[in-house]
């Protein structure tokens, strides 16, 4: 599944990155505490979190993840959209909480 399908499926709002919408989505991963998980997610996850800055693009790009989406429509910061513009990593935002968002995730893989 891409994350293009993927979004489109959970109806997530594009904030950013959108260019990258064909990575392959191979599993899901949620946490807000950056380094935990840039040595814990996997390649393809699409990484469920609140922390909407610039940092967290890096770690995206670090970690490999498919995509971001930013859960209880937590904010994007401009500099964070503007390095995922430059980078293509897809950022996306859902009302859902990051419980909610990983069962709706676990039951499309």
């Amino acid at each position: 599944m891409t994350v293009n399908e993927l979004a489109n499926q959970l109806h997530l709002k594009p904030l950013a990155g959108i260019g990258g919408d064909q990575n392959e989505v191979l599993t899901c991963y949620a946490g807000d505490l950056l380094s935990w998980v840039m040595g814990r997610a996997k390649e393809g996850s699409v990484w469920l979190t609140v922390m909407g800055n610039i940092n967290a693009v890096a770690v995206a790009t670090l970690a490999d993840c498919a995509c971001i989406v930013l859960t209880e429509n937590a904010p994007l910061d401009e500099d964070a959209r503007q390095r995922a513009e430059m980078q293509n990593v897809p950022i996306y935002s859902t009302d859902l909480n990051a419980f909610e968002m990983s069962v709706k995730v676990a039951e499309l893989l």
